[in-house]
């Protein structure tokens, strides 16, 4: 990735930490109950669904609710 890219801010590191979630909505809904900084809206695609958040120490971490089967007909393309 470009050195001068802003894809991680406001985190100051070089990398993001991804989890695979369910249920993203609700996630999100006891993260902001919590007190924890969202940094983004909801966003979808046909492979699933994303968002940014901050963790304690100011790491932006990506969580991902994957549309299985759409994921699943991407890679397959992808790898043959």
């Amino acid at each position: 990735m470009d050195e001068h890219t802003s894809y991680f801010r406001p985190s100051e590191k070089e990398f993001m930490i991804n989890y695979r979630v369910e249920n993203l909505v609700a996630l999100i809904e006891e993260l902001k109950n919590d007190g924890v900084t969202i940094c983004d809206e909801i966003e979808s695609y046909e492979y699933g669904k994303f968002i940014h958040i901050l963790d304690p120490e100011g790491n932006k971490i990506e969580l991902w609710e994957p549309f299985d089967k759409e994921y699943d007909k991407i890679i397959a393309v992808r790898t043959k």
